[in-house]
C-alpha cells in the first residue's frame, strides 16, 4: 500500500472529549459528578469507559446495578459501532463535549446487543476484520496469518497502540500491483433517515477500463440520493472519521487510509441542518 503513515496516525489518535451523566432517575445515595474523557474514535464504547463504570457505580447500591449502557438524546448507542461512527452518525452537528447519558438499569432489549465482555467484543472485532479480508483478498491474507498476530490486531486496539496494530494490519492493505487495488471495498454506508442499519454491496475499485472508482461513483451506486443532482442544493454531508473526503478521492485510497481498525470504511450520510 502507499503508506501515508501520517494520515494513518491522525485517524488512529482522533479523540472525542465526552461529558458522562448518570441518567436522572437512577437511584444513588449521593449526587453522581459527571464524568468526562477523552474517547478515542477508533475503538468501541464498552472497551473505553470501565473509569466511567467505576466513577458512576460508587454512588449507587449494587442491587441498582445492571448492565450498562449508553443513550444520546433518547437513542441507545450501540457499542458494536465504532466510537467515531456513532458520533458522526448522531452527534456530529453538536457542541462539545459530547454529552452521554450512562443507565445501569431498563436494558433497551430490543436497540443494543448485550456486551458481557471484552471477549464478546474481540469476537465482534475480529469476525469484522475477516468479513472485509474475505471481501479485499479472499479470505487469504487473515487465513495465512497466526493466532498471535490476530491477537496482536486486537491488543494493539484494546491497548491504544498504532505501532502494534499497524505491523499487523499493513498485510491486510496490501494488493498485487497489477491488479491496481482490492477484489472488493469493505463499505458501510449509515444513515439516520433510513430504518435499514447500513447499506453494504460489492464494489470493485476500478472500473472495468482498469480506471479508479471514486467516492462519488460509490455514492450514486449505492446511495444516490446523497449527492446533488444537476448541480442543485447541497442536502446531505459524507463524513468518514469527522471529515468530509473530497468526493474525487479514489476509494481505493480512502479504503486503505481512512477505515476503522475493523477494516471497514463507515461512511455516515447526514441531513445538513437548516436552522
Amino acid at each position: 500500500m502507499a503508506d501515508d503513515k501520517d494520515v494513518l496516525r491522525d485517524v488512529w489518535f482522533g479523540r472525542i472529549p465526552t461529558c458522562f451523566t448518570l441518567y436522572q432517575e437512577e437511584v444513588t445515595e449521593r449526587e453522581a459528578d459527571p464524568y468526562y474523557l477523552l474517547l478515542p474514535r477508533v475503538s468501541y464504547l464498552t472497551l473505553v469507559t470501565d473509569k466511567v463504570k467505576k466513577h458512576f457505580q460508587k454512588v449507587m447500591k449494587p442491587e441498582d446495578i445492571g448492565e450498562m449502557w449508553f443513550e444520546y438524546e433518547g437513542t441507545p448507542l450501540k457499542w458494536h459501532y465504532p466510537i467515531g461512527l456513532l458520533f458522526d452518525l448522531h452527534a456530529s452537528h453538536t457542541a462539545l463535549p459530547w454529552s452521554i447519558t450512562v443507565h445501569f438499569k431498563d436494558f433497551p432489549e430490543k436497540d443494543l446487543l448485550h456486551c458481557p465482555s471484552n471477549s464478546v467484543i474481540e469476537a465482534h472485532f475480529m469476525s469484522s476484520i475477516k468479513e472485509a479480508d474475505a471481501l479485499k483478498h479472499k479470505g487469504q491474507v487473515i487465513n495465512e496469518m497466526q493466532k498471535k498476530d490476530h491477537k496482536q490486531l486486537w491488543m494493539g486496539l484494546q491497548n491504544d497502540k498504532f505501532d502494534q496494530f499497524w505491523a499487523i494490519n499493513r498485510k491486510l492493505m496490501e494488493y498485487p500491483a497489477e491488479e491496481g487495488g482490492f477484489r472488493y471495498i469493505p463499505f458501510r454506508i449509515y444513515q439516520t433517515v433510513s430504518e435499514r442499519p447500513f447499506i453494504q454491496k460489492l464494489f470493485r475499485p476500478i472500473t472495468a477500463e482498469g480506471q479508479p472508482h471514486t467516492l462519488i461513483d460509490l455514492l450514486k451506486e449505492v446511495s444516490p440520493f446523497a449527492v446533488s443532482q444537476g448541480g442543485g442544493e447541497k442536502k446531505y454531508q459524507v463524513v468518514i472519521h469527522g471529515i468530509e473526503p473530497m468526493l474525487e478521492t479514489p476509494v481505493q485510497w480512502l479504503s486503505e487510509h481512512l477505515s476503522y481498525p475493523d477494516n471497514f470504511l463507515h461512511i455516515s450520510v447526514i441531513p445538513i441542518s437548516t436552522d
